[in-house]
């Protein structure tokens, strides 16, 4: 059964526009965006079901083409619906940290490097430019791979910042693992490249450690004086 062929005022997309999209499951959500259900299972049922099978909206999300499209129902044009109210999910978050954007929530500073990193197979090593005011000035990804004390290099980061004119950082990485818990190389990584931009008077504010739930914060821990 199809969205368009539940009884009205019955269906989620009824529901959406009666109670507002707050008040529906995440079931009902996901079905809108499927549209149709197959032969004896509504939308909804499937949507249900596709999300028990994965494990969750998140595990879904980020299932593969050939993972989502073997599962009954689903098929190319689905998983693009799903793959483009992904991606719109992060722009959003991306344009909350836009060019000039005063960096002042951490919550906020969070929730985008989670959706940036958290759910890459390989590990990234990013860093958040920001000018005296601690406005935005870009976010690059300088260096993919294992990240350890060898592999970043205190140089580049130093050049980088210097090209953009920044006056402080946040840098950040993930842990494909899924647990953020920071290593020794972690903070001896750190501590090089908090020596570093110290010689150019850079403050580094922060570094943050993305798992697959969680984030830790050197800040936060006392480990950035």
């Amino acid at each position: 059964m199809g969205i368009k062929d539940w009884p009205s005022g019955e269906g989620p997309r009824d529901k959406l526009l009666s109670q507002g999209a707050g008040q529906l499951s995440d079931s009902e959500l996901l079905a809108i965006l499927l549209r149709n259900g197959l032969q004896g299972l509504s939308a909804v049922q499937l949507a249900r079901d596709l999300i028990s099978q994965f494990g969750g909206l998140r595990e879904l999300l980020k299932a593969s083409q050939q993972e989502v499209c073997k599962q009954p129902g689903m098929g190319p044009v689905k998983f693009a619906q799903l793959q483009a109210a992904a991606e719109l999910s992060t722009r959003i978050s991306a344009e909350k940290l836009k060019r000039g954007k005063i960096l002042s929530d951490p919550d906020l500073t969070r929730d985008y490097l989670m959706r940036q990193l958290q759910d890459r197979a390989y590990e990234v090593f990013a860093i958040l430019l920001l000018d005296s005011q601690h406005r935005v000035i870009q976010f690059v990804e300088l260096f993919r791979g294992t990240i350890d004390s060898a592999s970043v290099y205190p140089r580049d980061v130093v050049c980088l910042v210097l090209e953009k004119k920044a006056s402080a950082v946040i840098v950040c990485h993930n842990h494909p693992s899924g647990v953020a818990e920071p290593s020794l190389a972690d903070r001896r990584i750190t501590e090089r490249l908090k020596c570093a931009l110290a010689t150019i008077d850079v403050s580094l504010l922060d570094h943050m450690v993305v798992g697959d739930r969680e984030i830790v914060s050197f800040a936060e821990r006392g480990w950035i004086d």
